[in-house]
């Protein structure tokens, strides 16, 4: 029996916040999937020491301070340095189109705006976790 993907759900920044954290912690769960929602406001750090802590396969961000082009590079950099870019990195939020190829240059496998269907971002980290 494959042992279930795990999801750490984090709000980087200063956003309080975090319907839409809880809304995909939810379906993530509904999903089969074992889920650590690390709570609001976490620093970038918080967020990858509790990722390597917990042993996840997945770090799902949550952002809509407007901040992500700092602490979504950040974050993967910390992962890279903790040796722990195996770890797929995901983000979701209020994230201007703009912004989302810098954002996957810097190490977001995948962005996911408003309005994205659960499902969507489930199959994704399902076919794109590393096993």
């Amino acid at each position: 029996m494959e042992k279930p993907i795990r999801v750490l759900v984090g709000k980087p920044g200063l956003d309080g916040h975090d319907r839409g954290a809880k809304v995909i912690a939810r379906a993530l769960r509904d999903a089969g999937m074992e889920v650590i929602y690390t709570g609001l406001r976490q620093t970038p750090e918080q967020i990858v020491q509790a990722a390597i802590q917990e042993d996840v396969d997945c770090v799902a961000v949550s952002i809509l301070s407007g901040a992500h082009n700092t602490l979504l590079p950040k974050i993967n950099q910390l992962l890279i340095d903790g040796d722990a870019a195996d770890i797929l990195f995901v983000a979701g939020g209020v994230i201007p189109e703009a912004d989302i190829q810098f954002l996957k240059d810097n190490g977001v496998k995948a962005v996911f705006t408003p309005g994205t269907p659960t499902t969507v971002s489930i199959d994704f980290i399902k076919e794109n976790v590393k096993r």
